[in-house]
């Protein structure tokens, strides 16, 4: 039985990629900072579940990884979820604490979950880390500046790590999704359902559903095989910029 270790746990693509993995019989363990919807997370599944109530971009919290209950300590699989934009500013006019808000937990906390939990990996000669990344971190769009900066990154890092593992079994896949409805949007303007509302309208977007069979294809591939990158988007979607709409009422 493969363990399983997902942040951002508590929705959206984390959520439906804790959902698809125990089903097909992995034991989980679910990281996010919300613990009571983490909870309600941990209810829906038909597996063994260890909750660990996280901020990824707390580096002390996450250096616990590294010493997980016995019985949890062989992950076999880090799915790097958690992540997060906020507004949509110019960067001149954007938001300092934004900025920090996105880097520290786009960035650094891939960096921080990543160093906890990759040498253990190594130690036992298995392992996969799939990234979560996003069209954005290969076409910048306007307003999007440092988001779109943090989600390059996180493609680039995952290149490097790749590079660093060779020689090992460990594998490196990043999956990077367009428009994926989830709270996403909300979170990006602060609650305001409306204007995230708006992100999808007229079109029909991807699924957390969707991204989540990507991710575990990508995990249940043989063992010599290593997808290493999977740019899926919306068939109504050719572009961060190119979206085709159908009016409402049309």
């Amino acid at each position: 039985m493969q363990t399983v270790l997902i942040t951002g746990a508590s929705s959206g693509i984390g959520k439906a990629c804790a959902r698809i993995f125990a089903e097909s019989g992995a034991r989980l363990i679910l990281c996010a900072r919300r613990a009571e919807q983490l909870q309600g997370v941990a209810q829906e599944l038909n597996t063994p579940v260890h909750l660990v109530p996280l901020d990824v971009r707390d580096a002390a919290q996450v250096q616990a990884l590294a010493h997980l209950p016995e019985a949890w300590a062989g992950v076999d699989v880090l799915i790097n979820n958690a992540g997060l934009s906020r507004g949509l500013n110019k960067l001149p006019e954007g938001q300092i604490q934004d900025w920090e808000e996105m880097i520290d937990t786009n960035i650094k906390g891939l960096l921080y979950v990543t160093r906890a939990l990759v040498p253990g990996m190594v130690a036992r000669g298995r392992g996969h880390v799939v990234n979560i990344g996003s069209l954005a971190g290969h076409q910048t769009y306007p307003g999007g500046n440092v988001y779109c900066a943090t989600k390059a990154a996180v493609r680039v890092l995952s290149e490097g790590l790749k590079q660093d593992l060779l020689g090992t079994p460990v594998r490196v896949t990043t999956v990077d999704p367009g428009l994926v409805e989830t709270d996403f949007s909300q979170v990006r303007f602060r609650g305001d359902e409306e204007r995230a509302r708006q992100v999808y309208q007229g079109l029909t977007p991807l699924t957390p559903e969707d991204v989540a069979q990507v991710v575990h294809f990508c995990v249940s591939r043989p063992a010599h095989v290593n997808i290493s990158e999977v740019l899926l988007m919306p068939t109504d979607q050719s572009g961060s910029t190119l979206v085709h709409r159908v009016p409402e009422g049309g």
